[in-house]
């Protein structure tokens, strides 16, 4: 089933009923709890995905939801919207408007389509495959980089790396210009807009990158885990992504000495 114009029109409705359920809640009483792996959710994470799994719901009977606070709901047409409703709810919780929503549309576990949206700024990229990105409808793209030193490297947090992938990081990290911390999901967004070179991260699951896909590579960029093979849906969630697609094989060697 070819992408089409609806299902980019659904991602932005989804978006938008996310932001009006976020809006509110940023910098204001938000219920603050602790989930069973010790991350923190709020009732604007609950409540923006509750929105958005309705509409998919009412629009895309057949189609499957994995959501990261409700969980999968099964479908039947080969579809299935990922969805992370506050990616980065440190940030949120904290007042830093460097979060995002993440919607995701994959098929046969390819993502095809993605969102990252930032409700309290207004900012919102959309990629899908075949067409240039998009920020709030003006062409987003990635920088030219020459060489790793020459490179802006950002990670969520080192503290987020199993020691053999800290150890790998860090000689990454040896070779670049310079490395800024925090950012999730909005790393990858200034990256797709040319303000980042590189990013890097480990244990993601799904909902933190199915959506970064379309985006970043529908600016020019590339994303793959570190092997150098590309992400789906049974990817583990080592993820890399290169504004300069001819320096993934230059981050590849950086990071292949993990445990040396």
């Amino acid at each position: 089933m070819a992408l089409n114009d609806d299902d980019i029109a659904l991602a932005g409705r989804l978006a938008d009923a996310a932001r009006t359920v976020i809006r509110p809640y940023f910098r204001a009483e938000h219920g603050l709890e602790t989930k069973a792996d010790d991350s923190p959710v709020t009732r604007a994470d609950r409540e923006a995905e509750a929105a958005m799994r309705r509409l998919i719901i009412a629009e895309r009977p057949m189609d499957a939801i994995i959501g990261e606070e409700e969980g999968v709901r099964e479908g039947s047409s080969g579809r299935s919207w990922v969805l992370d409703p506050i990616d980065g709810t440190r940030a949120f919780i904290a007042g830093r408007p460097i979060f995002g929503t993440l919607i995701a549309l994959i098929e046969d576990g390819w993502p095809i389509l993605g969102v990252i949206d930032q409700p309290i700024l207004g900012e919102r990229w959309l990629g899908a495959t075949g067409r240039p990105t998009t920020l709030n409808g003006k062409p987003a793209r990635t920088r030219a980089c020459r060489a790793l030193d020459q490179a802006l490297l950002a990670t969520t947090s080192p503290a987020l790396f199993t020691d053999d992938q800290l150890h790998a990081f860090e000689h990454l990290d040896a070779r670049v210009r310079s490395t800024v911390l925090g950012g999730d999901c909005y790393n990858y967004a200034c990256l797709a807009s040319g303000h980042l070179d590189i990013v890097v991260e480990a244990e993601l699951k799904l909902h933190d990158f199915a959506a970064l896909v379309p985006v970043v590579e529908g600016a020019g960029g590339r994303m793959c885990d570190w092997s150098g093979d590309p992400l789906h849906g049974d990817s583990k969630g080592e993820v890399i992504a290169a504004g300069d697609a001819a320096r993934i094989d230059d981050i590849l060697e950086a990071l292949a000495c993990r445990g040396h």
